[in-house]
């Protein structure tokens, strides 16, 4: 198999599937609030050194083999303080909480106000540590025991899934441990969509870390509640006004306790709410909701990848996409095909790479490879299905005798002066507009209109792809 790229750079390009939330909503609202205190790094917890991510003090490192007070009551303001301020506040909204699954076990009070409340409560692994360097069983093994943890102390295995300072096996691996409706460990769309991880389907309901109060907490962050609730309202209004015109998003906010428990951010925070409760047509929904609301309206799709396919099965699927020439798929499929080349418009571009590429004999024998429009094939129904088809689009196979006559006359005027037969993208134009063109492209020279006719071809090609693939 050729080289083949896995990041997914395409996504739902210009025209993503239609959200359809509840009730015609123009936008999805949903909520997380991270619980991470009492599973942060701490010596107590059985980790190397003190905990050095996401709290007030500045530039702070680990300490290795020390615990660390103030690193340790800022988080303790978190669960003590500022859970119980972001719950009065929140109480009666869907929110999904990311429960670290030794900090949920330390919380016995919260997680009973989590439940009372209607929350979900996700899991955000067995410890909030970093995963990058893990081994793969290691890092196996915790999410075993995060699911096994999350089930003893909440009553219920979670369905959802989101890591945060994961490795880049952390998806496959979730995906083959949990029986999870949806994981969260990606920030690349304001839809949810579906990826193969594990062996299956699993859906992925992105997160985000710009609507995040993680930003208080690093340099290039926000500095008063003022900016958390500007960005909020911001990134709420261009997503409701693009929803409003047809094309609904889901709105992810991102907290933690210890961040936006805070006083000065917590009153933003509700500020910001307000102003998106005071839209209609606004859906405030867990993860979990709409991961099962996704699920049931777009399932997954399956069939035949161009990216995954082996030489032979490409070829023989693609190889009639140039005319009589399967050499274009065959260098085609040699590429760094990648999941962008699994729809028409990143196969189309791969495949005219490989033409435009080509030696000028070779591209002269594509043009070559064509044939008359409405010439004696055409009569002796001799043309491939593609051809058949595109001329009928424009009434070819049907003209009277004059016109006929008028077409042979313009192939035998053209083909000696260029040296191959006039090309056109039959399903852009009619018949009159192919006429006409005909007798306008005569008067180029042959420069120009070998350019114009490989222009051709390849949107031929591109609105056979559309065709095969759809758009």
């Amino acid at each position: 198999m050729a080289p083949r790229y896995p990041r997914d750079l395409a996504g739902y390009g210009a025209t993503p599937p239609g959200a359809a939330w509840p009730n015609g909503a123009a936008i999805a609202v949903q909520i997380v609030l991270n619980f991470e205190e009492g599973g942060e790094n701490n010596i107590l917890h059985g980790d190397p050194a003190s905990e050095a991510f996401l709290s007030e003090i500045t530039g702070a490192a680990a300490w290795p083999g020390q615990r660390h007070w103030n690193m340790e009551s800022i988080y303790e303001y978190g669960s003590r303080a500022g859970f119980w301020r972001l719950h009065r506040m929140m109480g009666d909204l869907p929110v999904t909480v990311y429960g670290v699954a030794t900090a949920l076990a330390r919380a016995p009070e919260q997680v009973a106000a989590m439940q009372a409340a209607g929350w979900e409560i996700a899991s955000h692994g067995l410890k909030w540590i970093e995963h990058k360097d893990m081994p793969p069983e290691g890092e196996r093994a915790q999410i075993r025991e995060a699911i096994r943890l999350h089930a003893e102390v909440t009553g219920s295995a979670p369905r959802g899934w989101y890591t945060g300072r994961c490795s880049m096996n952390t998806v496959d691996l979730a995906a083959e441990e949990g029986d999870f409706a949806y994981i969260a460990d990606s920030y690349a769309d304001d839809l949810p969509y579906w990826v193969t991880a594990g062996g299956k389907d699993q859906l992925i309901v992105p997160y985000t870390l710009d609507c995040n109060d993680m930003r208080f907490a690093i340099q290039a962050g926000f500095t008063h509640g003022a900016d958390f609730e500007a960005y909020l309202k911001d990134s709420f209004d261009l997503l409701y006004a693009e929803g409003q015109s047809g094309a609904p998003k889901m709105l992810s906010i991102g907290l933690h306790c210890r961040l936006a428990g805070r006083p000065g951010r917590a009153i933003a925070l509700k500020r910001a709410l307000d102003h998106m409760k005071s839209h209609d047509g606004v859906w405030f929904a867990t993860r979990e909701q709409i991961a099962d609301h996704w699920a049931a309206t777009h399932p997954p799709a399956h069939g035949d990848r161009p990216s995954q396919m082996d030489r032979d099965s490409f070829v023989a699927a693609f190889g009639g996409i140039f005319e009589h020439s399967p050499w274009v798929a065959e260098r085609a499929h040699e590429m760094e095909l990648g999941p962008h080349s699994d729809r028409a418009a990143g196969l189309h571009a791969a495949m005219v790479r490989a033409f435009r590429a080509a030696s000028p004999d070779e591209r002269l024998g594509v043009l070559t490879a064509h044939p008359d429009l409405a010439g004696k094939l055409a009569a002796a129904k001799r043309l491939t299905a593609e051809s058949t088809a595109e001329q009928a689009s424009a009434g070819l196979d049907a003209l009277t005798d004059a016109e006929r006559a008028e077409f042979t006359a313009l192939n035998d005027s053209y083909t000696a002066k260029f040296g191959f037969p006039f090309i056109i993208a039959v399903r852009d134009n009619t018949k009159a507009s192919i006429m006409a063109a005909f007798r306008a492209r005569l008067d180029n020279d042959r420069d120009t209109e070998l350019a114009t006719a490989c222009a051709q071809v390849e949107r031929i090609a591109e609105l056979r792809l559309i065709e095969k693939l759809g758009a």
